[in-house]
Formats: structure tokens, C-alpha cells, sequence
């Protein structure tokens, strides 16, 4: 097959590279240098020449802060270049994969979250998303919507990444310790990606919306008490305490959802794909951080 990936750059779009190169498939990797998904008509002159049968879009105004801030971009990225997307694919008769976020819900919930379970952002980049969500429903393409949460790795800036670095500078870390979530490997939501590719030539029954995140529930604090527990094996400085601390106690401009656990049961029924386990990804991260 032959596959466009959108975002080659960001920590999924890295992932997928890494995950892909031993396929036989057609890859084409393109960064915002080569697609500007903003730039409509760009956009479409290049898929159509490119003519894919599966877009993979891992592109996403992702600084949450910053959304509240400049909703006018955020709207057009998560949005509107997702429409423009979505309606492309539709003309070429391909799929879209695109992924989405657990900041669709509102966080009020107190068990895992199911894919048709109802929809309450609380804030710009969760709407905006939700609104590249629905554009893609409407646009009659052939897709597949993962929502993911928590997302990790060992490119880019996330969490994980955050903590090796204060764990250098500080003695003492107060981390939240009143979110909860399922913390997830990109590096596993791109192999989940691999696993779908496969069986998409062979059905179009498989169209939907899907959660997959990591199966260990856990909270912000608990995220980096095990970060720092699997880091001292490999001989490397860690803050001398670790104190839990409430979300009221580090304002964020953006709300977040407080409890972001997502049910994987639909994609593990309809792929048999399972979710990832946390010590496992946190090691591979860190050997490979480390190594270089």
C-alpha cells in the first residue's frame, strides 16, 4: 500500500518512521516543510498528486496552554485542516487515520471511557479536536479515529522527558497527584497503527471511532514515582523526594480532565490489539535516552 504520513516530525510521526522502514509498503513522510496542512490548497495539489491509499495524520496543535491563548490557530489545525483532510480522502477514495485525544471528555467520569460515551470538552484544544473528529464523520471518507492519552516517548517533549530533566536540577519534585490517566508509548499506538493498516485492505466494516492507550491507570505523581524507580537502575540522579500535590496547587490556563482513563476494549475486539505496559515502555525509553 501505498501511505502518506502527516506530521513526520512530532513523536508519533517519528514512531510510525521507526516502525514502518521494515514493511514493504510506499511510505511517504512529509513534515510541515513538504505539507503545510494549514495552506488548503497546497494541501490538496500535493495529496492528490501523492495519491495514497491511506493517509495517516499525526499532526495536532497539541500546547494545550497555548490553544486557550490562540484558538484561531487552533481551530484552523485541529479543525478545519482535518475537514480539508478528511474531504481530500473522500475524493480519492482512501483511508484516514487520524488521532485524537481523551480531552474530548470532560474528565467528570469515574470509569473508563467507551468511544460512543458522550463528548464534554472543557477546553479549546479538546473542542477543536472534537471538531476534527465530527468534520471527519461528516466528510464520508473511509476512516479510523484513535483516541489516545498521556502520550510519551523518546522523541520530542512530553512527561517523561520533562522529569529526566528536573530530576537533574531539583532534590524535590511536587507533581500532581489528583489526574488520572493511562500514560501511553507512542512508539505502541504506532505499532497498534501497523496492525490496522493490515486488516483495512480487507474491510471497510472496521470504520470508526477507537480508544488504545497503556493499561496501567495511574496519576501524574505515580507516572513519575515510576519513572524515577526504573531510572535508578541505570545509575542516573534523581530528585531526593517526591511530593503528591493537588491539581488546585499548579493552575494551569487550560483545564484538564481529571480523570482520563480510556476503555480499549473496542480495539482490542475488532484488531485484537492490547495495550501497552507501563514498565516496559518506560525502560525501552530509557535505554534508548540513555544509550545515546
Amino acid at each position: 500500500m501505498k501511505i502518506l504520513v502527516l506530521g513526520c516530525k512530532g513523536q508519533l510521526g517519528r514512531c510510525l518512521n521507526d516502525q514502518l522502514v521494515n514493511t514493504d509498503h510506499e511510505v511517504i513522510y512529509t513534515s510541515r516543510g513538504q505539507i503545510d496542512i494549514a495552506d488548503f490548497e497546497v494541501t490538496k495539489s500535493k495529496i492528490l498528486e501523492f495519491s495514497p491509499d491511506i493517509i495517516i495524520n499525526a499532526t495536532a496543535y497539541t500546547a494545550v496552554d497555548k490553544a486557550e491563548e490562540d484558538q484561531k490557530t487552533t481551530n484552523l489545525i485541529n479543525h478545519l485542516a482535518v475537514k480539508n483532510i478528511a474531504d481530500i480522502c473522500n475524493q480519492l477514495e482512501c483511508w484516514l487515520i487520524h488521532v485524537s485525544t481523551d480531552y474530548v471528555f470532560d474528565g467528570n467520569s469515574n470509569v473508563p471511557y467507551k468511544e460512543d460515551d458522550e463528548t464534554n470538552p472543557h477546553s479549546a484544544y479538546g473542542e477543536t479536536k472534537l471538531q476534527g473528529e465530527l468534520a471527519i464523520q461528516a466528510s464520508g471518507c473511509k476512516y479510523i479515529i484513535i483516541r489516545t492519552a498521556w502520550v510519551f516517548s523518546e522523541y520530542g517533549n512530553n512527561f517523561l522527558k520533562t522529569m529526566l530533566r528536573l530530576g537533574v536540577e531539583r532534590d524535590e519534585l511536587s507533581i500532581v497527584g489528583d489526574q488520572i490517566g493511562c500514560p501511553t508509548y507512542a512508539q505502541d499506538i504506532a505499532k497498534a497503527i501497523l496492525v490496522i493498516l493490515e486488516k483495512l485492505s480487507n474491510s471497510e466494516d472496521l470504520q470508526g471511532v477507537y480508544h488504545y492507550c497503556g493499561k496501567n491507570v495511574c496519576s501524574w505523581f505515580e507516572f513519575a514515582s515510576q519513572i524515577f524507580s526504573c531510572l535508578s537502575i541505570y545509575g542516573v540522579n534523581s530528585p531526593q523526594k517526591l511530593r503528591p500535590i493537588a491539581t488546585s496547587g499548579f493552575p494551569t490556563i487550560a483545564k484538564r480532565p481529571s480523570y482520563s482513563v480510556l476503555s480499549c476494549e473496542k480495539i482490542n475486539e475488532k484488531f485484537e490489539i492490547e495495550t501497552s505496559n507501563l514498565d516496559v515502555a518506560i525502560n525501552s525509553v530509557l535505554s534508548k535516552i540513555i544509550a545515546d
